[in-house]
């Protein structure tokens, strides 16, 4: 028999499409499994969560997906949960946090496939310029040190505030959890509009947008922007992933790392974890044959190969230990002992691709002229109202 596998494209031409992993994973798998071959069928991420709904509906259900979400098939009743197509040692390597974030209404069906984090990321040369001997701990030490930069390092953004359609929800999240809020609460109600997070786009607004401080209007800045800014020297402070350091260190930036500042030393560490998802569907009766494949899938040393091929980050406990302890991974320690305790988005509910669809295209206006708090209250009533939406059906 032959299970079907459709996977994301994670490479950034023919020389590194996750094509070549997938087919390598497949082969060996073959090798060691008699009698079940493994097609593969690597798409972009443009055009997958399209590809994989054409194939549902003409009836040719894949086996196996590995995409950036789950909850909008569990509605649908097509997985398989997590314990029908794992072992008890597989599930047990998972980190806890990722299973949790796994999980609609307490039952898990999403599989963690890799992950990243975020923190804060620093141009070392830029604040020994300014005069600037220590990461900032706080929002306040934060404008201090964006105030010195600016004065004394002209021609700098000090900080650099992506809230751009290409990845505001990530940088939206960091600052409402910095400032003590969140995006939805722990059974998954949306609390966009909580007074937290008025208080923190207002902060945002009037202390580094008006003070000059970070872009003139953050809501038109992508993140790759930002990215591609600190790597030229041009951004003095961001909040960033693993691929941000690869870039820097290629274009030999001096960086450092720091954890993300909050609004008082009261509020907690922020840690943020992003994964994306493997799924298992039910649609072709294959549970045993996918049981051996992602448990195969899900070993060390290919999800080792994963990660540092595509400079991700892991989910399951075995590779980050492994990398924790691999001195060529030393610039990615803070990332790393992120993930164990690591927040997410709500992937659990089904509502969560329509909301953060809102979220991308409008949050920049929150920090732009005085109507934070109705783009915040008008989000909030749209995210309500596609979260019941969602529930219906």
């Amino acid at each position: 028999m032959t299970l079907n596998l459709v996977a994301a494209d994670y490479g950034t031409n023919a020389s590194n499409s996750s094509s070549l992993y997938w087919n390598k994973v497949a082969k060996d798998f073959e090798a060691a499994n008699s009698g079940i071959k493994v097609h593969v069928d690597v798409v972009s991420w443009d055009d997958i969560d399209k590809h994989v709904a054409d194939l549902i509906a003409k009836g040719d259900t894949p086996d196996i997906v590995q995409t950036g979400g789950f909850a909008d098939q569990v509605a649908a009743e097509r997985l398989y949960p997590v314990g029908d197509v794992l072992s008890m040692e597989a599930q047990a390597n998972l980190l806890d946090s990722f299973n949790r974030a796994g999980q609609v209404l307490g039952s898990q069906y999403g599989i963690p496939f890799i992950s990243s984090s975020r923190v804060f990321v620093y141009n070392k040369k830029i604040f020994e310029k300014a005069g600037i001997t220590t990461p900032p701990v706080t929002w306040d030490d934060l404008r201090k040190d964006a105030e010195l930069i600016k004065a004394k390092v002209p021609g700098v953004t000090p900080y650099a505030l992506p809230l751009g359609p290409e990845e505001a929800q990530a940088e939206s999240m960091l600052w409402t959890m910095s400032g003590g809020g969140s995006i939805s609460d722990s059974v998954g109600n949306y609390t966009i509009d909580s007074q937290q997070n008025r208080d923190t786009f207002k902060w945002l607004r009037t202390n580094l947008v008006d003070k000059g401080l970070t872009y003139p209007d953050p809501g038109t800045v992508n993140r790759k922007a930002a990215f591609a800014g600190f790597a030229k020297g041009e951004v003095a402070m961001l909040n960033g992933h693993p691929a941000l350091l690869k870039d820097a260190a290629a274009a030999g930036i001096q960086y450092a790392t720091a954890a993300i500042p909050r609004k008082n030393e009261e509020v907690k560490e922020v840690s943020f974890g992003v994964a994306d998802w493997l799924m298992a569907f039910k649609a072709n009766g294959h549970r045993a044959e996918i049981k051996k494949f992602l448990n195969f899938a899900l070993s060390k040393q290919n999800t080792l190969d994963f990660d540092e091929e595509y400079n991700m980050l892991p989910v399951t406990q075995d590779t980050l230990t492994d990398m924790r302890d691999n001195p060529q991974h030393q610039d990615l320690v803070k990332f790393l002992d992120n993930l164990p305790n690591a927040d997410f988005y709500p992937y659990g509910a089904p509502s969560w691709d329509k909301v953060s669809s809102l979220i991308k295209q409008r949050i920049g206006n929150a920090v732009k002229g005085g109507g934070g708090d109705q783009v915040l209250g008008d989000l909030q009533s749209d995210a309500t109202a596609e979260s019941a939406k969602a529930r219906q059906g």
